[in-house]
């Protein structure tokens, strides 16, 4: 047990508690726009790191360099196909869908963009999408508390389970209290502590390397096309960024449409950046560390470089990038989760629009308590799978379910309320009877999922009426806005 880093461990930690007690003073009479959306006033860094951070979780400092390290090269696909994935949806997603959501009834989270982009008065769409997120964001956070727990057990000794427990805490806790602004804000610092961890390491541990570490390396590990299938399933991931709610959120919040190219230019530098060094912690650590089962098993790759390089001091404060990973994509997805519930099934639904914005805080709040304790169970059981399991399969449902729907709804005019049924129902179907039945096949069930749900979507707007000519003048108007 290392005192010198518990003691920058906790500094962390309450200085993300603190960011939430400030932003739950400072927005205390906002309303639910304030709580779930920041207001729609973020500005260009925050929005640029936020998003970046909320994306990155703990799987690009454990997951992938892991994976990496143990299986080589061909792994780097992943990294490639999400920088294109995430470039493409800053580039063209994101300035359409800012200016749409505005449009459609100034809505705030993507199940009401895409039952208002429509008109429509049915709430099919959007008990179907809450239904989704509720299931997708309880496997995804389960595997953030589930790296809180490993990085707790391995660098203080701590009980993995205690650790899981003393990080859904504190997550919960300023989410709970701070709301989308606290999130943005605390994904913002975390969103540079990663970068620099992730910076430094590498750096400092290629001049330790052991050459005959090096020699070691069967030579089919440095071959990255050693397998299409590596290839395929790493470029898929990319697709995924095209549906993924607490990321695309992030767009519809930017203050200023004028902004959105700055915004741009540092949420892809920015990702850039840290899916390479990411790649390169993976790679150099096979060369400085040997293989070694255990690290592989545990995703321990960067925790162990760091501390068998850096004195305390400098170790905990590049190990806090750790957390700042879990915390800055659980916190963004149990607020999407909440947000998702309270405006689109309590507030319609349970409440037929009679909830007052006191009332929808609360509702968001106790979402937001009852998925983190789903989530704890899940991370807490032995056979949940592993970090980059869990990210996986909830990457995956997210991407092939919303992902089409999302584009069809900006870039067609002719997309209809069912066909974005259809697409939202079949990408998910898909997605998850690809991993249960065929994930033997080697090929990500995401990349099967978003064509399924593509032509779903299409073939399902095609059969229904046209759009009537006020869902035309809409999107019209919002093609007018975003220029």
């Amino acid at each position: 047990m290392n005192y010198t880093e518990i003691f920058v461990f906790v500094v962390y930690l309450v200085g993300m508690i603190g960011i939430g007690i400030w932003f739950f003073i400072k927005d205390k009479n906002g309303g639910e726009k304030t709580y779930f959306l920041g207001g729609r006033e973020m500005g260009p860094w925050v929005t640029g790191l936020s998003a970046g951070a909320s994306d990155m979780s703990a799987w690009v400092l454990m997951g992938l360099p892991a994976s990496v390290y143990a299986l080589g090269l061909g792994q780097m696909w992943i990294g490639v196909g999400l920088l294109l994935g995430y470039t493409l949806s800053w580039l063209f997603e994101a300035p359409r869908l800012r200016s749409f959501s505005i449009v459609a009834k100034d809505s705030i989270t993507v199940p009401q963009f895409l039952t208002n982009r429509f008109l429509s008065d049915s709430r099919l769409l959007q008990v179907i999408c809450a239904v989704v997120f509720l299931i997708a964001y309880t496997i995804y956070a389960a595997s953030s508390i589930k790296a809180c727990g490993t990085l707790f057990n391995t660098v203080i000794g701590m009980d993995a389970t205690m650790a899981m427990y003393l990080a859904a805490i504190i997550i919960v806790s300023y989410t709970f209290l701070g709301g989308f602004s606290a999130v943005c804000w605390t994904d913002f610092f975390q969103g540079l502590i990663m970068l620099g961890a992730l910076l430094i390491a590498p750096l400092f541990a290629s001049t330790f390397i052991n050459p005959a570490t090096t020699a070691a390396i069967p030579a089919n590990y440095w071959n990255p096309y050693a397998d299409w299938r590596d290839i395929v399933s790493g470029m898929a991931w990319g697709l995924g960024y095209f549906g993924m709610p607490h990321i695309i959120i992030r767009f519809m919040s930017l203050g200023k449409q004028k902004d959105m190219g700055k915004s741009a230019a540092i949420g892809i530098c920015w990702t850039t950046l840290i899916l390479l060094f990411a790649v390169l912690v993976g790679v150099i650590g096979r060369m400085f560390l040997g293989f070694d089962e255990t690290i592989s098993k545990n995703s321990l790759v960067f925790i162990a470089m760091v501390r068998q390089i850096f004195p305390a001091l400098i170790s905990g404060i590049l190990l806090s990038a750790v957390l700042a990973a879990s915390m800055s994509t659980a916190d963004s997805q149990l607020l999407a989760a909440a947000s998702s519930f309270a405006s689109d099934v309590y507030k319609p639904l349970v409440r037929n629009n009679k909830a007052s914005d006191k009332e929808m805080l609360w509702a968001g709040r106790f979402v937001v308590l009852a998925i983190s304790l789903t989530a704890l169970y899940l991370a807490a059981n032995p056979n949940a799978g592993s970090i980059m399991a869990l990210v996986s399969n909830a990457w995956g449902v997210f991407g092939a379910a919303f992902g089409p729907a999302i584009l069809l709804s900006l870039f067609w005019r002719r997309f209809t309320f069912q066909g974005a049924v259809a697409a939202i129902v079949v990408g998910a179907v898909v997605d998850i009877a690809w991993f249960t039945f065929l994930s033997s096949t080697g090929i990500y069930e995401l990349l099967p999922g978003f064509v399924a749900s593509l032509l779903a979507g299409i073939v399902g707007a095609l059969m229904s009426p046209a759009p009537s000519d006020k869902v035309i003048a809409l999107y019209d108007e919002a093609i007018k806005f975003e220029d």
